[in-house]
């Protein structure tokens, strides 16, 4: 069986070789923010089923599809949705796809996800930069042997999700009145949804937003030296927070409803992030 680094090269080089852009920033949508990369002009699109050793999505609202286009003037790889571990990857196949992106040589990844709101300073449909994670899904994609290819044995996370990135979308969402929150995100493994209690110690431990994904690809995004900016759209209050049950076509509906405004965030703070910092 190849290791991990063949395997991401010859993905790597089947996508470039579909297309003849060179994508600088790869972004991964999340569930109900996918149609950005529709918006992508001289797009190429590349079912998750043709690229080899990529992961296949089976979650409700992931198309499973690489989008290569120009947002605007930049080139980016788009993953028209992700994997979770609760689907039965492995935290090594959930990170796969960014190992791709750096094979590809893309240095900076913008990551998006759906989360629950556990601060009461949110609400529903409030878009929030991750400043922080807690990985409570009880592995890493970084177990096992390590490739010195990718990076060292330890990596250091003191400053996993780029504070300059974060300073760039605080002031794009400025020029557009946009509220831009920032909070810490707890991923867990899912795919059942939190308990009140369990969101009243995520509370407690100092976490703002609940999630099953974003954290091994983070991980494996700095172990390799990516620059990581993370947003997350509250798509509903965690549970316990609202008396009401919780449930996937609402987060689908409000994706659907922040659309027009997380386009606009990103379609503003690519063409910074895609600059070399």
């Amino acid at each position: 069986m190849s290791d991990q680094f063949t395997l991401a090269d010859n993905a790597a080089k089947l996508i470039l070789a579909r297309t003849p852009l060179r994508p600088k920033v790869g972004l991964v949508l999340g569930s109900g923010l996918g149609a950005f990369a529709d918006s992508l002009t001289g797009a190429t699109k590349i079912p998750y089923s043709e690229i080899p050793s990529f992961p296949q999505s089976t979650a409700i609202g992931h198309a499973g599809r690489l989008v290569i286009g120009n947002a605007g003037s930049v080139p980016v790889a788009a993953m028209q949705g992700r994997v979770h571990q609760y689907e039965g990857y492995s935290a090594q196949q959930v990170a796969f796809p960014l190992r791709v992106f750096a094979r590809m040589g893309m240095n900076s990844v913008i990551l998006t996800n759906a989360a629950g709101g556990i601060n009461l300073g949110y609400s529903q449909g409030a878009l929030v930069l991750i400043k922080d994670h807690i990985n409570l899904q009880g592995t890493n994609p970084l177990v096992g042997p390590n490739d010195d290819r990718f990076g060292v044995r330890f990596p250091d996370m003191t400053h996993t999700y780029s504070r300059a990135y974060r300073e760039i979308a605080r002031e794009e969402a400025a020029k557009v009145g946009l509220i831009l929150h920032e909070g810490i995100y707890a991923a867990l493994l899912g795919p059942s949804y939190e308990t009140p209690a369990e969101i009243d110690h995520l509370r407690r431990i100092g976490a703002d937003l609940v999630g099953m994904s974003t954290v091994a690809e983070v991980i494996a995004a700095r172990h390799m030296g990516l620059k990581v900016l993370a947003i997350s759209c509250v798509t509903n209050m965690a549970a316990g927070i609202l008396d009401q049950p919780l449930s996937h076509a609402e987060v689908m509906e409000t994706g659907e409803r922040v659309r027009t405004t997380f386009e606009a965030l990103l379609k503003a703070v690519l063409p910074r992030v895609a600059q070399p910092m």
